[in-house]
């Protein structure tokens, strides 16, 4: 493209994207010149320039500072372009030829991620009950929605205040508990369209009912908010950082600090927040997330989950869309009725990074794409009270989220808790409690206690998120202490992990949100942990003792076949997912012969309690040159019943360790492209599979059982793009030379508290009559 003149322009109408407030390094140049399409303006970001006011289809250039064109964008129908992975820097110009001439933005500055914004930029704004639209460092409008607790206004402040920081539809500005109660009262009634999403109820109607004001925050490029959707880039965390100083610095806000809660998207979104360090941050209590969108979800093992992951993304894809065409609903409604600020904030959300394309086209992890895209980067950052709740069968996300705790137990206030079960579980009310506590302490400042009126209808939210009978919440057992200070000296005292083991098992019934006991350790990992080998044997062993023949031809094979099995354990058929116990019919198959291999031990003498991930170290050929792994923990109980205890995954050609991050139990492969290694031809290669962090007590009288298969079949909603067909046959290898081994990490003395439960009661862990594989175990 080039240019005979250039024209500097100004856009008046982007005062409605960009609000009055001063201090923006995105400010266009005074004056317009009269050939310039209205509109045309210039946006930096961190990373990012885009432009606005282009018409459709025509193409603009991205100049740097020394005049040079570096890169090129058409404009969408909406008329933005926009330039993702730009260097830091002054001076950019984006032009165009259209209009009656070449014309270019004023100067326009992409930002660092240092370049924090003067005081004023948060100081300088304010808020109203309900939504709002509040200016970010990149001068985007987010929508907010301010909550405050029934009955007040602004002059009963200051509040105890918490943020919410969500994708989801968290900032809708209506009543979420009243439009749950009339669909309560009437099944038959619909949900109020202007309420915010059910799972956002942690902020929206949980924390108002402690007496905190909630600010509902909308990520950008979703709803109302302004900006274009990139699921987790710099731009979006940032944001975050700047929501928590713009709303500390309000006169409503008690202690001049925030908070921050959720669970799921609100709960991850925390630890990349957190990681930023805002100084106004108090705390943070994050529910159900994961550490890595890589190997924790997207692609574990390297396999591409083609289940829950891939509806997910699915889902945002459909969010980032420009309303009133496509996005949320409450962005379409609050548009129809008027709302110029949401409709004027969608003008960029075409320019959304497609995630369906970016997961279609990937394989390897991309080293630039997951840079700053991994939440446990961020949380090894953290340096503010945290109390982080989450499963180890949970449903959508898993149990990965674990590996990032180690990274972050240099913080002095961390407490984890960890449960058997699902997604949702995290609110069941003894873990509901406890987080109370932790809010009463490290945000509001003030001795814990649970208000009546919460009391009063936590077990029926927590039976309507779960859909299964829970007990009532009790009273917190520091309310009676007589001063702040005692009562954080008695929560301290806690120790930092503890985990609800055999969930289900209550006398409210089965599924019940009920543990059958509770192990608490003062460190993650505990302190106490050993490797223990069981190794590969005949007939489907699993023994001590390693194997001592050199016979190379000791192995056992398998076909590698997907389809030999349904995809989930869970019945999928209607087409929805289930996440409620009660919803979940068990649909776990046995392996078929040929299928699939199973390694089992003999009776346990004494209880085996094993904390974290587990490593199946497989010596294995395979015909083809690729191969994917399945590799799944279970315990044989002693009433002829197979409980399911954990899986983990592995495309062979992702073997490559990252040596510095792996230990016995605990393999982490660099899922690099350069790394990639076929399998060779005629020679045993070890693959270490990852069986995600689970912690679970084998019983006196079970037996301990590992099974190897392609993907597929042991997971409810979690499926997968397997390169297999069929037609691999696989060799596991169990001499003294290759010997196959299930390496697990045993907790010194680590005993179960309550008796065994009755099969199919465990909430996450499905039960089946076991049925050996075909070489017996």
């Amino acid at each position: 493209m080039r240019f005979r003149k250039l024209v500097l322009v100004v856009a008046a109408p982007a005062v409605l994207l960009f609000g009055c407030t001063d201090d923006s390094s995105t400010e266009p140049a005074e004056a317009a010149t009269e050939n310039a399409p209205a509109g045309f303006l210039g946006i930096g970001s961190i990373d990012q320039a885009s432009a606005i006011g282009i018409p459709t289809d025509a193409e603009v250039e991205l100049f740097n500072d020394q005049g040079k064109a570096i890169r090129s964008a058409k404009a969408d129908k909406l008329g933005a372009a926009m330039f993702y992975e730009v260097e830091p820097g002054e001076g950019y110009t984006i032009r165009g030829d259209f209009g009656d001439g070449e014309v270019s933005t004023a100067p326009v500055t992409v930002l660092n991620r240092e370049d924090t914004p003067p005081t004023t930029q948060y100081t300088g704004q304010t808020f109203t009950p309900g939504l709002n639209y509040i200016k970010m460092r990149d001068g985007i409008e987010i929508a907010m929605t301010l909550r405050l607790p029934a009955g007040k206004t602004l002059a009963d402040g200051p509040f105890p205040t918490v943020i919410e920081y969500s994708g989801y539809e968290v900032a809708p500005p209506n009543d979420l508990l009243s439009s749950m109660a009339a669909q309560i009262a009437d099944p038959s009634a619909k949900a109020d369209p202007l309420a915010p999403s059910g799972s956002t109820a942690v902020g929206s109607l949980i924390a108002p009912l402690l007496g905190y004001a909630t600010v509902s925050v909308q990520i950008r490029g979703s709803g109302c908010s302004g900006g274009a959707f990139d699921l987790f880039g710099l731009p979006t965390i940032y944001d975050g950082y700047d929501a928590v100083e713009t709303v500390a610095a309000q006169p409503w806000v008690a202690h001049n600090k925030v908070g921050m809660v959720g669970i799921s998207y609100s709960g991850f979104s925390q630890l990349f927040v957190g990681g930023t360090r805002p100084p106004h941050l108090a705390a943070l209590a994050p529910m159900s997330v994961t550490d890595d969108l890589y190997t924790g979800i997207g692609f574990p093992g390297g396999i591409q989950n083609t289940g829950f992951a891939k509806g997910w993304i699915t889902e945002r894809k459909n969010d980032a869309m420009a309303a009133p065409e496509g996005g949320q609903p409450w962005a379409k409604l609050l548009i129809e009725q008027g709302d110029e600020q949401c409709k004027a904030n969608q003008v960029l959300h075409g320019q959304a990074q497609d995630g369906l394309k970016i997961m279609s086209e990937l394989e390897f992890r991309d080293p630039v794409l997951f840079k700053d895209r991994t939440p446990a980067d961020w949380a090894a950052n953290i340096d503010v009270p945290t109390f982080i709740v989450g499963g180890v069968q949970d449903e959508q996300l898993n149990s990965h989220w674990i590996e990032a705790l180690s990274g972050m137990t240099d913080n002095p206030d961390l407490w984890i808790t960890i449960y058997n079960g699902m997604h949702n579980d995290a609110l069941a009310p003894q873990i509901l409690t406890r987080w109370i506590e932790f809010l009463d302490l490290f945000v509001a400042d003030r001795v814990p206690n649970v208000p009546g009126d919460l009391m009063a209808i936590a077990g029926v939210l927590a039976e309507e998120a779960s859909g299964a009978p829970a007990e009532p919440l009790e009273q917190s057992k520091l309310s009676s202490m007589a001063s702040l200070e005692e009562a954080r000296a008695a929560f301290r005292a806690e120790p930092m992990v503890t985990v609800l083991l055999d969930v289900g098992s209550g006398p409210l019934g089965p599924g019940s949100l009920q543990p059958g006991y509770v192990q608490t350790f003062d460190s993650w990992p505990p302190a106490n942990l050993q490797a223990k080998s069981l190794f590969a044997g005949p007939d489907g062993s699993l023994t001590d003792t390693a194997p001592t023949s050199d016979d190379p031809n000791l192995s056992d094979q398998y076909v590698a076949d997907p389809a030999a099995r349904p995809e989930t354990s869970q019945d999928n058929s209607e087409g929805k997912p289930k996440a409620n116990f009660k919803d979940e019919p068990n649909n776990w198959v046995p392996l078929v012969d040929g299928k699939g291999l199973g390694y089992t031990t003999s009776v346990l003498d004494s209880d085996v309690m094993i904390a974290g991930a587990s490593s199946f170290d497989a010596y294995i050929e395979a015909s083809a040159r690729n191969t994917d792994l399945q590799v799944t923990l279970s315990e044989v109980r002693p009433d002829g019943k197979e409980m399911y205890v954990q899986t983990g995954w592995l495309r062979a050609t992702h073997r490559q360790l990252d040596t510095k991050r792996s230990t016995a139990t605990d393999p982490r492969q660099t899922h690099l492209a350069k790394d990639a290694q076929p399998m060779p031809a005629g020679e045993p290669s070890l693959a270490r599979v990852q069986i995600f962090p689970v912690v679970y007590t084998f019983r006196a009288g079970s037996r301990i059982r590992v099974s190897i298969s392609a993907p597929g079949g042991d997971r409810p909603i979690w499926t997968f793009k397997s390169i297999d067909d069929g037609t691999t046959t696989v060799t596991v290898f169990r001499s003294a030379e290759y010997p196959s081994a299930l390496v697990l990490p045993v907790v010194e003395g680590g005993v179960a508290g309550a008796p065994l439960p009755d099969c199919g009661t465990l909430r996450g862990q499905q039960c089946r009559v076991f049925e050996p594989s075909s070489t017996g175990g």
